[in-house]
């Protein structure tokens, strides 16, 4: 799958995931996904898998997240921050496609492109550790 595929794709799981938080039950991700045209295959493709992972493990995500990040309980962490960190720890914890370091990195980019000034940071720090305890030791950028 090509790099610009994985990053839409992110993209796209992200803003369907935000989109569910901030509407609740009046937002279906996978249906947005599905009429998503905009997007070439492969991206919307690789979004739906995320998408469905992040929904089928959302509970084992979120303890993760307050595991984790202690001082933020879940629900209290921005929608941007908190979508970013269960896509990003799916795909470390679950799918095991990604290398970790371009996982850890995408997330860090989506959060400075779509969070605060402070997320970023965040994001690298929650994600810096999460891999350090699954093994991989990676640089990320900051």
């Amino acid at each position: 799958m090509a790099l610009d595929a994985r990053h839409t794709g992110r993209i796209l799981a992200l803003q369907s995931l935000f989109a569910q938080d901030v509407c609740d039950q009046f937002h279906d991700p996978l249906e947005w996904l599905a009429d998503e045209v905009d997007c070439d295959a492969e991206s919307v493709s690789f979004a739906r898998e995320l998408v469905e992972g992040v929904i089928c493990e959302l509970i084992a995500l979120d303890h993760k997240i307050y595991d984790y990040a202690p001082a933020w309980p879940t629900e209290q962490l921005s929608v941007v921050d908190r979508n970013i960190l269960r896509i990003a720890m799916y795909e470390v914890l679950f799918q095991k496609k990604a290398p970790f370091k371009s996982v850890v990195n995408e997330a860090v980019e989506l959060a400075k492109g779509f969070g605060s000034d402070t997320s970023g940071r965040f994001v690298n720090g929650v994600l810096g550790s999460v891999v350090s305890d699954v093994g991989e030791q990676v640089t990320i950028i900051a």
